[in-house]
């Protein structure tokens, strides 16, 4: 079956009672998570939901996550995943710019009232009409007037459903991405991109559903990283994804040893988070027993913490690099072999990669020469939602270029040199400066601001306004912008600093030079 679901589904066929999902002291195997999938289908179908149609939701590492997305794709509509710290004016921006139909939102807690947002992002568009608030308590009265009630498990659809098949090429999630044009745009990923992406851990650490993984699923699973690499890849090969809403490293340390974990994969953040908050009374040597794969993206991972992690774990962390564009894995070190530090590996099997210049031609294969990345494969995805030119200045001939500046050593290893957009990485989060930029210049007192990023211990960068103050707002102060940034954007967005000048470094075009700012 060409569905994505099929992952699910044929490891609930084969291995109806084995655990598929933990959570807390909940135990679902995938018999179970399988039925309240079709539960979710029905629902839609039962709504009026029909193939191709967009289903968008706002859920952090739950079960709930999984069953719905499952369920969406059972019904042959596409998944919309958004992230779960997104105010309302972007939730309504991410629900119109895809069209959703539906949407279905978490509660939230009351320090992430997700379900608020959400209620006022869906009330501001025209072309959602339905809205499903996910709640953990079924007994509890719904928070909010007007969103209907659902929670999976205990709905009165039937945990039956003839999933609806799809083509290889019909697109199967949209994941919100950007770049330098500013508003986020969405990636169509093929059910065969994610699938075959999904599937690509056979090869590139051994995955195998006779001795199958226990994965701790601290990666944001609406992100792309968490979402092929832990949910999908795990089912796929009938392990066990043992969920974490949040990381914290003392949570995550015992959830390991408890749940013998043999799987975590995570940002560099999160391992530099691990190793601090070791200490001699953790049992370390239980989880070097269990852990057997230990994977990074998102950044260039310190060669301090590759070290520590290896004596302290006894387990070499393995790197890779990809985008919501390509599923998201492109390329990946080599398991089982000593990994190049600050290489992100080789092409996995069935994408190639290769350096070009500006105008597409190719680079001199020369270890000395930096080009930015171009990849192609079974992973690049279909485009970008609804923009044909954003498409077509990003793939040529198959070929999708990264935006990312790389060279290659005579081995066939890659290693990123700098990124040629001017994304920022907070924590492991994509941040793209055109949007801060955008919303910040709708202030009274901003004359003019540059976004960039500057150098942050553990979060790895963190996100800097210099700004130039409307001479009719001189008494603005730094508070009060990073107050007002705070309620226009999710929280891994808004600018923590603030600078002030009197006027921003340019080029004889009137360019920011960015580069002279720090």
């Amino acid at each position: 079956m060409a569905n994505l679901s099929a992952l699910l589904e044929n490891s609930a066929a084969k291995y109806a009672d084995r655990t598929a999902i933990v959570f807390g002291d909940t135990k679902l195997n995938y018999a179970q998570v399988n039925g309240a999938a079709n539960q979710v289908a029905n629902l839609l179908v039962e709504r009026g939901v029909k193939p191709g149609d967009k289903v968008a939701l706002s859920c952090p590492n739950l079960p709930y996550f999984s069953i719905i997305y499952y369920g969406i794709l059972k019904a042959g509509a596409t998944v919309v995943p958004l992230n779960v710290l997104l105010k309302a004016r972007e939730v309504a921006y991410h629900l119109d710019d895809s069209d959703a139909v539906a949407y279905f939102a978490f509660e939230g807690t009351a320090d992430l009232p997700i379900g608020e947002a959400a209620w006022d992002g869906f009330q501001a568009t025209d072309s959602c009409k339905e809205f499903f608030l996910i709640k953990l308590d079924s007994a509890a009265p719904a928070p909010l007037e007007g969103p209907e009630y659902y929670a999976p498990l205990v709905g009165a659809q039937p945990p039956t459903f003839e999933t609806v098949e799809r083509d290889d090429d019909d697109t199967a999630v949209i994941l919100y991405t950007s770049g330098t044009t500013g508003q986020p745009k969405g990636a169509e990923l093929r059910h065969r991109n994610m699938r075959d992406n999904a599937l690509s851990g056979k090869d590139l650490f051994g995955a195998d559903e006779d001795n199958p993984d226990t994965y701790l699923c601290v990666l944001p699973l609406f992100h792309s990283f968490g979402q092929t690499c832990i949910q999908n890849g795990g089912f796929a090969f009938g392990g066990t994804v043992v969920m974490l809403p949040r990381f914290e490293a003392e949570a995550a340390i015992g959830l390991m040893v408890r749940e013998k974990v043999t799987y975590f994969a995570g940002v560099p953040t999160m391992y530099w988070g691990l190793l601090g908050a070791l200490t001699p009374e953790h049992p370390v040597a239980d989880i070097a027993a269990n852990l057997r794969v230990a994977a990074a993206g998102g950044a260039a991972l310190p060669g301090e913490v590759h070290k520590n992690f290896k004596e302290r774990f006894g387990v070499t962390i393995l790197e890779g690099y990809g985008l919501s564009e390509t599923s998201p894995v492109a390329s990946f070190s080599v398991f089982g072999e000593e990994p190049r530090v600050g290489s992100i590996g080789k092409p996995i099997p069935g994408v190639e990669m290769k350096l070009i210049n500006e105008d597409w031609s190719d680079v001199p294969d020369d270890p000395d020469a930096i080009g930015e990345i171009a990849i192609k494969g079974h992973n690049v995805m279909k485009g970008y939602y609804d923009r044909p030119e954003a498409t077509a200045e990003a793939i040529k001939d198959g070929w999708f270029r990264s935006g990312d500046l790389g060279k290659k050593d005579a081995d066939g290893y890659y290693f990123i040199v700098d990124r040629s957009k001017d994304m920022i990485i907070r924590g492991g989060y994509n941040v793209y400066p055109r949007e801060i930029e955008e919303v910040l210049m709708s202030h009274p007192a901003v004359s003019l601001v540059a976004v960039i990023g500057v150098p942050h211990e553990s979060h790895g960068e963190e996100i800097k306004a210099v700004v130039v103050k409307n001479k009719d707002h001189d008494d603005v102060t730094e508070e009060t912008l990073v107050a007002w940034g705070k309620e226009q954007f999710a929280a891994y967005k808004y600018p923590r600093v603030v600078e002030f000048r009197d006027e921003l470094p340019m080029t004889s075009t009137g360019k920011i030079l960015k580069r002279e700012l720090s």
